[in-house]
């Protein structure tokens, strides 16, 4: 089939389905490529993603590690970021004048720190590549077409493999489905029917609901870096730590959550975690300076004189918790609460009773099996001329700018090999 003849259709408007149609589009500019987006509001994620900044990639560019942050699909995901990472991502906003800063954790946003800038200029190029974008066209159905083998025992080479059906009634007929759907149910549903195992998506990226008297009421209060542990799943995250009305968020709470999003969701959110709030001290160092405290302090009151660098209403907290009250000094500590206190300070043990929203990101793992997906061209390997991009795929990263490249990367690959 020629390309002047080539229909391709994308179905979802966000990150992938918008990157993947423009990089089909310029490629093959013969080929005839519409865009449908279900909703009226195009990149309606992007808009949101990053506090409304946008959150476009990661300073990492280095694949072998990049995998790295990635609880499901970095397998995968190794080859294909040889192809196209973060400095292709870098690159290509900066051909169509969109510059990328890097802050401090290598995060990566635009200068102008709004969301906007990518949004239009992801709708700009989908325009100026000739995609027809549709919104407000809801796909109700999509099923592969069959048709009579010929003498040569092929189907028609010029017979279309797909129809769409709308919830408007109108059906459309393509040569090649991209699958760009993030976790909508509909996508998996299809992706299903076209024989596809889905693997069962549940949340990523989330907060822990903690009720405990020793963080209540210190909603604001962080610490710049911390370790968390789920025991039961022999998991663990470093970084900074928000305690939160509800109970504990920050980044590492929420790398957590990416890699224990499994574990914790086949427990219904119940789980112990543990807490070390100095993870940067040998313990033996902190029983050694809390000795040498208690012996050069000691009319000083506890409360009042944490000698580490943690918040002091956490100080307060954690020594209350264990029967250290107001009027205690230093001299009046026996050494088997100083053992108690050392226990609070490096692995205090919370229950999580639930989990919350992340709102700047909304991560799903789970979706399409990636076995059943070619990642040379995010073609399947169950159904001929299906592709796939972004987070119908099993694929999700923690919180960073992660989740974006995977949508860049699997979408720049779908895109690049949709139009042949």
């Amino acid at each position: 089939m020629s390309n002047r003849s080539l229909k391709i259709t994308v179905v979802g408007g966000g990150a992938a389905g918008f990157f993947s149609a423009i990089t089909c589009a310029k490629m093959y500019p013969q080929a005839r490529v519409t865009l449908l987006e279900a909703g009226r509001q195009l990149l309606a994620k992007v808009r949101i993603s990053g506090g409304g900044r946008c959150n476009a990639t990661h300073a990492c560019f280095d694949p072998a590690i990049l995998v790295q942050n990635y609880p499901r699909g970095g397998k995968a995901l190794r080859g294909a970021f040889t192809r196209f990472q973060p400095r292709d991502t870098v690159e290509w906003f900066a051909s169509h004048s969109v510059t990328l800063k890097t802050e401090a954790d290598g995060r990566m946003f635009p200068v102008t720190d709004d969301s906007a800038t990518i949004v239009n200029c992801l709708i700009r190029a989908a325009e100026d590549a000739g995609v027809q974008i549709r919104t407000g066209d809801a796909v109700v159905l999509v099923k592969q077409l069959t048709w009579d083998i010929g003498e040569d025992g092929h189907a028609p080479s010029t017979a279309p493999r797909f129809e769409i059906e709308l919830k408007s009634g109108e059906k459309l007929k393509c040569d090649r489905l991209l699958l760009a759907t993030g976790s909508n149910p509909s996508g998996f549903k299809w992706a299903k029917d076209l024989g596809h195992t889905i693997e069962l998506p549940v949340p990523s990226l989330f907060t822990f609901n903690i009720s405990d008297s020793r963080i209540q009421d210190l909603a604001g209060v962080s610490v710049a870096n911390a370790k968390v542990k789920l025991p039961g799943a022999k998991l663990e995250q470093s970084g900074p730590l928000l305690i939160t009305h509800w109970g504990l968020s920050g980044p590492a709470v929420l790398k957590l959550s990416a890699w224990g999003a499994r574990f914790l969701h086949d427990r219904h959110y119940r789980a112990p975690v543990l807490i070390n709030w100095l993870p940067q001290y040998n313990p033996e160092v902190l029983r050694q300076q809390l000795l040498g405290v208690k012996s050069q302090l000691s009319h000083r009151l506890v409360v009042s004189s944490c000698p580490f660098p943690i918040p002091r209403r956490l100080w307060e907290r954690l020594t209350s918790a264990i029967g250290i009250d107001e009027p205690k000094r230093w001299a009046d500590i026996s050494n088997k609460t100083l053992d108690k206190l050392l226990q609070e300070l490096v692995q205090g043990e919370y229950q999580i009773t639930g989990k919350g929203a992340f709102k700047e990101e909304f991560v799903t793992c789970g979706g399409v099996n990636l076995k059943e997906v070619d990642f040379k061209t995010m073609e399947s390997r169950r159904c001929r001329g299906l592709y796939f991009a972004g987070e119908i795929l099993d694929i999700d990263g923690v919180t960073g700018g992660f989740n974006f490249q995977s949508a860049w990367t699997t979408a720049w690959l779908a895109g690049s090999a949709i139009g042949t």
